[in-house]
This record gives C-alpha cells, sequence and structure tokens, in this order.
C-alpha cells in the first residue's frame, strides 16, 4: 500500500532513475563482459562489507588486484591492505579460503564458469551461504545483485530494513534476521515492488541513497 512516504520516495525516485537504470547495467556488465578474475573481485568485496563502508571495502579490493596479492597472496600478505576494514584478520582468512574454492587444480579462477552451472539466483545464494565463509544472505544477495542478478533479491541491511518500516512494507525493525525470516521480509519486499511497479534491484538502489545519498556498490 502507498503511504505518505512512498510519495516522497517516488519523487526522489524518479529524479535519480536514470543514474540507478546505469549503475544496473554496469552491474550486468560485469557478469556478460567480465571474466573470472572480474566475477571473483566482486565476490571478494562483499566478503569485505559486513560493519565496514562499501567504499573501502572497494578499495581495499582495487589494491589487493592491482597488485595481484588477492590472486596469489598468503593471510599474511593480503592482511596490510585490509587496515581500512573492521575484523581484518578474519576477513583476510577468508578471502585466502575463498580462493581455494574458486580456482581448478592449475591455479586458474573459475568463479563465472562455476555460478554459470546453477539453474537460478536462489540456487546459487543457497550454495554461497551454505560453503562461503563470511557470507550470509545479506552479502551473497549484495554479490548476486552487483552482477547482474538482483531482480528478485534483497539487500537487507539496517538501511533498508528502517525504510521498510517507514514503508510499512513490515511492522519493525527486526532484532536478528534468521534465515527464514530473511525470506520472509523479501518476500513482502518482493511483492511491494510489484505493486508500486518499481523493480526491486531500481528499489534496492533507491533505499541504499536515501540513507548515503549516493550510488555505489
Amino acid at each position: 500500500m502507498k503511504n505518505t512516504y512512498f510519495y516522497e520516495v517516488e519523487k526522489i525516485y524518479e529524479s535519480i532513475k536514470e543514474r540507478i537504470e546505469n549503475r544496473l547495467k554496469d552491474y550486468r556488465s560485469v557478469w556478460r563482459e567480465g571474466n573470472n578474475k572480474d566475477v571473483y573481485c566482486e565476490l571478494a568485496f562483499c566478503i569485505l562489507t559486513p560493519q565496514s563502508k562499501a567504499k573501502n571495502a572497494w578499495k581495499a579490493i582495487s589494491e589487493l588486484r592491482d597488485s595481484t596479492t588477492l590472486f596469489t597472496g598468503t593471510e599474511e600478505e593480503i592482511l596490510p591492505y585490509l587496515n581500512i576494514v573492521r575484523f581484518n584478520k578474519t576477513k583476510a582468512k577468508n578471502l585466502y579460503l575463498l580462493r581455494q574454492q574458486m580456482t581448478n587444480e592449475k591455479g586458474e579462477f573459475i568463479t563465472k564458469d562455476f555460478f554459470s552451472s546453477f539453474t537460478s539466483v536462489f540456487e546459487m545464494r543457497e550454495w554461497i551461504v551454505k560453503n562461503i565463509r563470511g557470507m550470509s544472505y545479506k552479502e551473497a544477495s549484495h554479490f548476486l545483485r552487483n552482477v547482474g542478478f538482483g531482480e528478485e533479491l534483497a539487500i537487507l541491511d539496517r538501511h533498508i530494513l528502517k525504510n521498510l518500516v517507514k514503508l510499512e512494507v513490515i511492522e519493525a525493525l527486526p532484532k536478528t534476521l534468521s534465515p527464514k525470516l530473511y525470506k520472509e521480509i523479501e518476500g513482502k519486499l518482493r511483492d511491494y515492488c510489484k505493486e508500486v511497479d518499481i523493480p526491486m534491484e531500481n528499489m534496492d538502489l533507491l533505499l541504499w541513497y536515501l540513507e548515503a545519498k549516493d550510488i555505489f556498490k
């Protein structure tokens, strides 16, 4: 149902809709035009984002990639690049373990090829959550959105949830997000987006913009 807050948000959406669409095109191009390493970098980025600023996480990944440490470094060699994100020791280990999962016996990256074998975006997300250390439903959804698969997924961080309360999609901020509750809220948002005729991936960037005044990753 459209409330007063929705109409305020809708006006902002109309003013930034083109920017949102352009950013979504950028995300889709990572998968269409990128290679295994490009997709790997997006996955690695989302491992760094929990409780850290997205721009800092991307800066760390960019520097790791430029130095090739992301692709060849040990935990100890990765760690100095992560001094701008929280829980840097844990995340350095997570990045190192991720590389073991996303390379073959020849040391070649297989990220894009591997995820291409799944039959649905939901199947991809379940595998990520169950098998990649440091990835919850939020981070897995974030990664999939950033490579162009965000049409039916929600990235439920506190900023998005706060706005869902104001839009009356949910009644109150949840104290914790179990997998079951995450999917329930995601379903409510999916239905709401259909009702107000704003694509789900557009809505995510819109609600993020309301908080950050920016459209980033």
